[in-house]
């Protein structure tokens, strides 16, 4: 078991080799390494592997997971310069040139341990950087065995294996001394986790508290709403960060949309048994205060079900909540990680974005928001007045905020939420993130203003 100066040792010659490298021998390294986490076999193994392990989530899901995810950071990648210069731009006489950040510490999540290791793998090596991996102590052996199939994949195009490594000592101070020594942190986890990224005193791209939120407009196709809100949110069992938590509904189509859900074999629950999944789902944990129930993370909704001690049939595919009660304070506002969802009732669209506000600030600030609508203005609105990073309009937000062949966001698994959420960006963390750029500027004709045509306007303007 090497010690966090033994990886790094390697991981720099590695990427000494490797910063000379080509773009063409870059890309074929990209497309070697993905093939071992895209292919069927391997996806299908590391699916299977990650269920096991972290008892998180579903096969089915995270083999569609993996070919999704690795699938969209190879199509995002394909024929983008990031060897030499990338840009130039005659008339203003600047160019670009990308160079690698070196190594990157990867901190990877117990509830997708296996597609983000090779999403974030791939966009790392597209800036002929190398990664160590920090996998969560809930999947080592998953991880460990992506990672040893995409070092499989740098045997096969001649490229240093420990371009991609893994730290195993699963001790914090490995953890802390890796990040500190690292030239840059991309942390996708935990809130303690990527706070520690951020106080590590190394350049770090983190992640805030999911809450995706959607409004359900009333001019809504429902059917089509409803379908992709339960994709969404079934999907592995809502691991995902952008699984829809909540869904405002406009009073004139509330009661089509929750009879559109019992069709899909939705439990809605009755006042009684909301109370009871309440108690099931929030408990006290070991500081004393009220936490999500680790029992009901990315579980199946009968799991969840029969732990609140509610009767439903064993065909049941979701949970869900109405809530009456003051978005600031319901419990069911919270991330919760698993099939449950709550529904809110508003009388117009106005009160929806109030609501929206509230669940969006509250919890999760910065991450994102959606609507189902085809209203111009609608979507124009949330675009100008929501603290998110990201507005999803049509679309089921777990597949669509991190990228899907439906829209064109960056496709990944580390989704920034600015300021709002602590985070140093509101972009998907993808490949440009992963390069330094050095500006080369060349003397071009001077610009030049007059007082007059600089100020005229404005004084015209204030000096009436």
């Amino acid at each position: 078991m090497k010690s966090v100066d033994e990886l790094l040792d390697a991981a720099r010659q590695a990427q000494k080799i490797f910063s000379g490298y080509t773009q063409q021998q870059i890309d074929d390294v990209c497309l070697s390494v993905g093939w071992e986490v895209y292919n069927d076999a391997n996806a299908a193994t590391l699916a299977k592997l990650a269920v096991e392990e972290t008892g998180y989530g579903n096969f089915e899901s995270k083999f569609v997971k993996h070919k999704r995810k690795i699938g969209g950071v190879l199509h995002d990648i394909q024929g983008v310069k990031t060897v030499g210069c990338i840009e130039r731009n005659e008339e203003t006489g600047i160019s670009k040139y990308a160079k690698p950040v070196g190594v990157v510490c990867a901190i990877l999540p117990a509830t997708n341990p296996t597609a983000t290791a090779g999403g974030k793998a791939i966009s790392i090596l597209k800036g002929g950087n190398a990664v160590i991996f920090k996998p969560s102590s809930r999947a080592k052996e998953c991880t460990t065995k992506a990672i040893e199939l995409m070092r499989d994949g740098l045997k096969r195009v001649g490229a240093p294996v420990d371009l991609i490594q893994v730290l195993e000592r699963s001790e914090r101070e490995d953890t802390a001394d890796l990040m500190l020594k690292a030239d840059l942190i991309v942390a996708t986890g935990s809130g303690p986790l990527v706070k520690a990224a951020y106080s590590s005193g190394t350049p770090a791209y983190g992640v805030g508290a999911g809450n995706a939120v959607a409004i359900v407009a009333e001019d809504a196709d429902i059917p089509d709403a409803v379908q992709k809100i339960h994709s969404s949110k079934t999907f592995d069992y809502a691991t995902s960060c952008s699984s829809e938590n909540a869904i405002i509904v406009v009073d004139a189509v509330y009661d089509q949309t929750i009879a559109a859900f019992k069709e899909m074999n939705v439990h809605v629950c009755s006042a009684p048994e909301a109370d009871a999944l309440k108690q099931h789902m929030w408990k006290l944990n070991k500081k004393g205060k009220m936490a999500l129930n680790p029992d009901v993370i990315a579980q199946s909704s009968l799991v969840i079900a029969k732990g609140a001690g509610i009767s439903v049939p064993e065909d049941v595919t979701m949970l869900l909540v109405e809530s009456d009660e003051d978005p600031r304070t319901d419990q069911f506002a919270d991330e919760k990680i698993s099939p449950v969802l709550v529904a809110y009732r508003a009388k117009d669209f106005d009160t929806a974005v109030d609501i929206l506000k509230i669940l969006t600030s509250r919890v999760g600030p910065g991450h994102s928001c959606g609507i189902h609508t085809f209203k111009r203005d609608y979507i124009e609105r949330l675009g100008n007045e929501m603290q998110t990073s990201r507005v999803t309009v049509r679309q089921p937000m777990a597949a669509a905020n991190g990228g899907h062949p439906s829209n064109r966001m960056p496709s990944t698994a580390t989704l920034g939420c600015g300021t709002w959420g602590g985070n140093i960006t509101t972009e998907n963390v993808h490949f440009k993130h992963f390069l330094n750029i050095t500006w080369v500027n060349e003397p071009v004709e001077p610009w030049t203003f007059t007082d007059e045509e600089m100020w005229g306007a404005f004084w015209n303007k204030y000096e009436k």
